[in-house]
């Protein structure tokens, strides 16, 4: 956490470039958004958001970067005697009950939320946040595999894992992005009804009665 005024001051400024981001391109779009109007919004010159953020794009990705690091950390802290894929499921959905915590001093959860369907109707968005996302995978891996004293490149599993929990964590991004329950309790409650659904999909025989 900043601690000194100066730091306090940028940390403040930074918020609100992205807070500003974000209102503008969940209510006219990322593309009809340019860094002018970021930049106008809170009253700084265009340099000084460069000095925060790349471009666009990263102020565009920023909000969920924010909990995907909080994520993945979560799953570091899991209880040692949980399997992995409970591990992650139980991290991912206490992130969704914690949300506030992690986005709330930079904006409120609705505009998260409407950022997310920013991301996922964008292609330059969407191919940035997948690009992110195997990075994050990697990470993900690389923390099971520490949990379960494996070596991450000599046995699979720990990858293996993490790529069945990151497809259902897709699967469920773009359902509820094109949905119409758009709270943060339909992507909770649809995140843990498909990844409970993760067993009897993959090992069920569907054609049962």
């Amino acid at each position: 956490m900043p601690t000194t005024l100066r730091e306090r001051k940028k940390q403040r400024t930074r918020d609100a470039l992205l807070r500003a981001a974000v209102e503008l391109f969940t209510s006219q779009g990322y593309d009809e958004t340019t860094v002018d109007q970021i930049a106008e919004a809170v009253d700084v010159s265009q340099r000084t958001f460069f000095r925060y953020f790349a471009g666009k794009e990263e102020a565009a990705l920023a909000l969920v970067e924010m909990t995907v690091g909080r994520f993945v950390e979560a799953v570091r802290e899991r209880p040692p005697h949980e399997p992995p894929l409970e591990a992650l499921r139980q991290a991912v959905l206490d992130g969704w009950d914690s949300i506030n915590e992690v986005v709330e001093s930079v904006a409120p959860v609705e505009l998260y939320l409407r950022m997310y369907r920013v991301i996922e109707s964008t292609p330059v968005l969407l191919a940035a946040h997948l690009r992110r996302s195997a990075e994050v995978e990697e990470d993900l891996a690389g923390v099971i595999a520490g949990r379960e004293g494996l070596d991450v490149d000599g046995d699979p599993r720990p990858r293996l894992a993490v790529a069945v929990f990151s497809g259902v964590m897709r699967v469920t991004e773009r359902q509820w992005s094109t949905g119409d329950d758009f709270s943060l309790e339909g992507i909770r409650a649809l995140t843990a009804d498909y990844l409970d659904g993760v067993g009897p999909a993959l090992l069920g025989d569907w054609r049962t009665a």
